[in-house]
């Protein structure tokens, strides 16, 4: 069920304010009341917080003029009318708003429809609204919201709980065309009933006025003073109406909204979409905080990459410095080259598998310290150039290769001052089956 909240505003914060929830797809009233001044407008803030709120004002705050412009720009006749419209207003147009309706075309002449309020009265009312915290969708002159037929008035009255004579209290809204009428008091009204009604008719429908010059009023309640129109007065009585609902049943057929330029307000978001927009933007923030957190990871880890792989190039380059140039993609296919030279791993006559044999010996005799190694793979003979401080180390360590089944030849022993220089070729016997095969 679409919902609207309609409140009819007065023109001081003393005045009473009526309000009305109404069903658009019912056309029912769910709920009304009447406030005592503008000082209880918070009353009605839970009211308005689940629905659209549309406003009425006093038509008597709410000057409607129709007037032409020589021009069929939008912009150079909202310019131009204040000023046109300067020597029939009692105010200066600086302290006046004028909002406009859309722009017609009649007889081939530029009409501009605009309503005038003073800037102070919008203020007033859009402040009494924002202080009960109340979000408005429209703010309408009553007149505009009354039922309208071509060639047709319509009237009613809006009584007040603040007088004991309903007759002296209440306001009548009259609409007299298309976009002409006011809201009267008491002494306003009997006097439009003994001049304007018997003199003119409205000036919008002045140009099909009938032989008999008659004016149809139709009237949604008791209305005063009413027999002392004129003849010319044909009074039509509709069924009564409560009139806020009236309003709210009319108001659509307008589409007039004050709220333009300095005082328009933007659109509310529902209650349910600022729900919606609310977990959407704590999802995107987590997303954004996930994506920051991984990025760093991945940042940190590239940096991780970067040092390792720079590491690998430099032991490789201090392994093999003969090596000018290398690449992380195929320094693994250079090292499997190199311990192929070698002999590899899988064979056991390599030059790994010949280190992994004699490194025993060398850990019994440390006082023996290798100078150089070379490798024939070919013949499978290992070539270590070998010093010590004493010849005796040299025999321990011969006989320890010799305890691992190795032929052990040694060079020629040399003193160098304090140190004994050496070598020794080693390689592996032969077994006989070995030496049938061959």
């Amino acid at each position: 069920m679409a919902e609207i909240l309609y409140i009819r505003l007065g023109s001081q914060v003393e005045d009473e304010i009526s309000w009305l929830v109404f069903s658009s797809t019912e056309q029912e009233i769910i709920a009304s009341g009447v406030l005592t001044s503008a000082e209880h407008l918070n009353e009605l803030t839970g009211k308005a917080e689940q629905r659209v709120v549309k406003v009425f004002v006093p038509g008597s705050d709410v000057l409607l003029k129709r007037i032409s412009v020589p021009t069929k720009s939008q912009r150079s006749m909202r310019a131009a009318v204040p000023y046109m419209l300067e020597d029939d207003l009692a105010q200066d147009v600086d302290d006046l708003f004028f909002a406009y309706a859309d722009m017609v075309n009649k007889n081939d002449e530029n009409h501009c429809l605009v309503a005038i309020v003073e800037r102070a009265q919008m203020q007033m009312w859009l402040t009494w609204l924002s202080n009960a915290s109340i979000k408005i969708k429209t703010l309408q002159s009553e007149v505009l919201a009354m039922p309208y037929t071509k060639g047709q008035w319509s009237a009613i009255a809006v009584p007040s709980s603040k007088s004991n004579s309903t007759n002296d209290a209440s306001h009548i809204v009259l609409r007299q065309g298309e976009w002409e009428g006011s809201t009267f008091d008491g002494d306003a009204w009997k006097f439009a009933i003994e001049h304007i009604f018997s003199n003119q008719l409205s000036l919008q429908d002045a140009d099909e006025k009938n032989q008999t010059n008659e004016i149809i009023l139709n009237t949604y309640s008791e209305l005063p003073n009413l027999n002392a129109c004129s003849r010319n007065v044909t009074v039509t009585k509709k069924d009564e109406e409560l009139p806020l609902a009236l309003l709210a049943q009319n108001s659509h057929r307008s589409g007039f909204n004050l709220l333009q330029d300095d005082f328009k307000v933007k659109d509310q978001r529902s209650v349910g979409l600022t729900k919606w927009l609310w977990a959407a933007g704590i999802a995107v923030c987590a997303l954004l905080l996930n994506v920051g957190y991984k990025s760093a990871q991945l940042w940190q880890l590239s940096a991780q990459q970067t040092q390792i792989e720079e590491e690998i190039i430099s032991r490789y380059k201090a392994a093999f410095p003969a090596t000018k140039r290398v690449r992380i993609g195929t320094i693994k296919s250079q090292l499997n080259k190199k311990i192929a030279q070698l002999g590899g791993t899988s064979d056991s006559g390599g030059f790994l598998a010949m280190l992994t044999t004699v490194q025993p010996a060398f850990a019994k005799v440390s006082a023996l310290k290798p100078q150089s190694l070379k490798f024939d793979g070919k013949r499978q003979e290992l070539r270590i150039q070998a010093t010590a401080n004493d010849f005796q180390h040299f025999e321990q360590f011969k006989a320890e290769l010799n305890r691992t089944n190795l032929v052990v030849k040694q060079g020629t022993q040399k003193n160098q001052g304090k140190q004994v220089t050496s070598s020794f070729s080693i390689s592996r016997q032969q077994n006989n089956a070995s030496k049938g095969r061959s």
